[in-house]
C-alpha cells in the first residue's frame, strides 16, 4: 500500500491546480473476523497535517482527478505485464487549469513508457482540446474519430491529428 500511496501523492501533487488538498492517499481498515479476512478501502485527502475522508468533502472535479490517479497508480503497481490503460472521458467535472495539468502529465508518462513495448493509452474523449494539450503529435500521428452516418450507423474514420492541432 506504500508504494501505491507514493506514487497517487506524486501524480496528484504534480497534476492538481487546487490549493485546498495537498494530496490524497488510500487507506485500508482490516476488517478480520472468523478467519476471513476483509478491508474496507476509503479515499482520503491531507491539507497540512489534517487527513479526512474524501467522501462527501470534494468536488465533481476532484473525484474525476482523484480516480484517474488511482487507476494510473494501481497500473502502474500491478500491471506490469499489461500496458494497456483507456481512459473514458477524463475531462469531465475538471476545470481548464486541471485539464491542462492532467494533459501534461498523461504526456510524461507517455514519453517514460513509449519504449515500453506494450504499452498503449486509449483516451475516449469529446475534448480536442485535451488532446493538443497532450501534445498528442509528439507519440502519435492519427487519431480515430467516431461518428454517425445519415442512417445512425456507427463509422470509425482515421483522422490526422494536424485536422485538430
Amino acid at each position: 500500500m506504500a508504494e501505491i500511496n507514493s506514487i497517487i501523492e506524486e501524480l496528484w501533487q504534480k497534476t492538481y491546480q487546487g490549493t485546498d488538498v495537498d494530496k490524497i492517499l488510500i487507506r485500508s481498515d482490516d476488517e478480520t473476523g472468523k478467519g476471513n479476512r476483509s478491508y474496507n478501502y476509503r479515499v482520503c485527502m491531507v491539507k497540512q497535517d489534517t487527513e479526512m475522508d474524501m467522501r462527501g468533502r470534494c468536488s465533481a472535479g476532484q473525484k474525476v482527478l482523484a480516480s484517474i490517479i488511482i487507476r494510473l497508480a494501481l497500473a502502474e503497481c500491478f500491471g506490469v505485464n499489461c500496458g494497456l490503460i483507456a481512459l473514458d472521458e477524463p475531462t469531465t467535472n475538471l476545470d481548464v487549469d486541471n485539464i491542462r495539468s492532467l494533459a501534461q502529465s498523461l504526456h510524461d508518462i507517455i514519453q517514460a513508457r513509449r519504449h515500453q513495448a506494450n504499452f498503449q493509452l486509449i483516451v475516449i474523449t469529446h475534448d480536442e482540446d485535451f488532446l493538443k494539450f497532450m501534445k498528442c503529435p509528439d507519440f502519435c500521428d492519427v487519431y480515430y474519430r467516431v461518428s454517425r452516418n445519415e442512417r445512425q450507423k456507427s463509422q470509425i474514420r482515421v483522422q490526422s491529428l494536424s485536422d485538430v492541432m
